[in-house]
């Protein structure tokens, strides 16, 4: 299962686990054409895939989810959440709605999606759940104008930590992934310089490849016995 799959780091995740051989369930919200496109490139990888429209923010929906993935697989593996509003305001602007918004999308979402599937993966003693964090989440960064986002990515880091513990005997690890700037578009060696502004030491912004390539590591037979933890795909940023 990969939220927000429709577009960007999500598709990207979708297909590389595709490349592995997992059936993915494509979750979306409300692009429909592009979740079926992606569900389609999924496919041609050989494996399994489904489209469904949710609201992972909605328990209600998110449970309507998690049924509907056991109903078709029988099995519920893999979660991997990546869904999350971000607004650039000052705390003085922003809105109660905002900050609720902000907060449901990245924190509540992964506690709901990992609330419905972990049922189904104590049933199996096997599991792996992967929240996309931000760079620099796990000590509890503070930026100006985004402070309802890094206190949402700071509690996806310190939730994470605490569901690891818990999980642990049932063979379900629970890990993030922290990416810093990602750049989906198609760029030229120079172009990517420009965009760095010094930030990134590698001399690039992310792609979210190379978050999809955590990923991949942290759904595999090789990190089996690691959870609770939080890489940061970051180029050297904030280090």
């Amino acid at each position: 299962m990969v939220t927000g799959a429709s577009r960007g780091i999500g598709r990207e995740i979708a297909l590389t686990l595709a490349r592995e051989g997992a059936k993915i369930v494509v979750g979306y919200r409300g692009n429909k054409r592009k979740a079926q496109r992606t569900a389609e490139a999924v496919e041609a990888h050989g494996v399994e895939a489904i489209s469904v429209m949710t609201d992972v923010t909605q328990p209600e929906k998110v449970k309507n989810l998690t049924d509907e993935v056991v109903n078709r697989f029988g099995r519920y593996d893999i979660l991997v959440n990546t869904v999350g509003e971000f607004h650039w305001k000052p705390v003085a602007k922003c809105s109660i709605e905002e900050w609720s918004n902000v907060v449901a999308s990245n924190l509540t979402s992964v506690f709901l999606t990992a609330k419905f599937a972990l049922p189904v993966m104590r049933r199996q003693r096997w599991g792996r759940i992967i929240s996309l964090g931000a760079v620099g989440a796990e000590r509890t960064f503070g930026q100006a104008k985004i402070a309802p986002y890094s206190a949402a990515k700071s509690g996806v880091v310190a939730f994470t930590r605490s569901l690891a513990l818990e999980e642990a005997s049932y063979g379900i690890t629970v890990n993030v992934v922290n990416p810093s700037i990602v750049d989906d578009r198609d760029l030229t060696l120079e172009e990517a310089k420009k965009m760095t502004d010094k930030r990134f030491p590698v001399g690039r912004p992310a792609t979210a490849e190379d978050v999809a390539a955590a990923i991949r590591y942290f759904v595999s037979e090789d990190a089996s016995f690691v959870t609770g933890q939080v890489l940061n795909v970051s180029g050297g940023w904030m280090l």
